[in-house]
């Protein structure tokens, strides 16, 4: 599970946050860990994907403005959030996911979103203009 999360908060559009999940409990190099949103009254939205090799996905939304990255000694992820934009306001869940990802951005996202496992109520993320 994700043992501990940090670095939500408010921003002014354009800003940056750094989101980080610390995960405990299981073999961090045997799953696929990411990040999803929640923004109220909206379905959740896949968000970035890190495999245990460091191959990496993301949603349309957020190509090129964010970046997940992984210390497998630390057992941390972390999603970097830049350029954001209004609609990125959202409730974020860092979640993982034993499957092999692969193809597409959407594709694997999708199979991510199908399998994920997360816990706690997410990170708030705030994004005034």
């Amino acid at each position: 599970r994700c043992s501990s999360w940090s670095g939500g908060g408010s921003v002014q559009a354009g800003g940056s946050l750094r989101l980080s999940c610390v995960a405990s409990g299981f073999r961090f190099t045997d799953y696929a860990i990411g990040w999803f949103r929640q923004a109220p009254g909206k379905e959740r939205e896949a968000v970035s994907v890190i495999t245990p090799s460091g191959e990496t996905f993301y949603g349309d939304s957020v190509k090129g403005r964010f970046s997940i990255t992984s210390d497998n000694v630390q057992s941390t992820v972390y999603l970097q959030m830049d350029s954001l934009k209004l609609e990125d306001a959202a409730n974020y869940y860092c979640a993982i996911a034993r499957k092999i990802l692969a193809g597409s951005d959407r594709y694997a996202l999708r199979v991510f979103m199908s399998a994920m496992n997360y816990w706690g109520k997410g990170t708030p993320v705030a994004v005034s203009s």
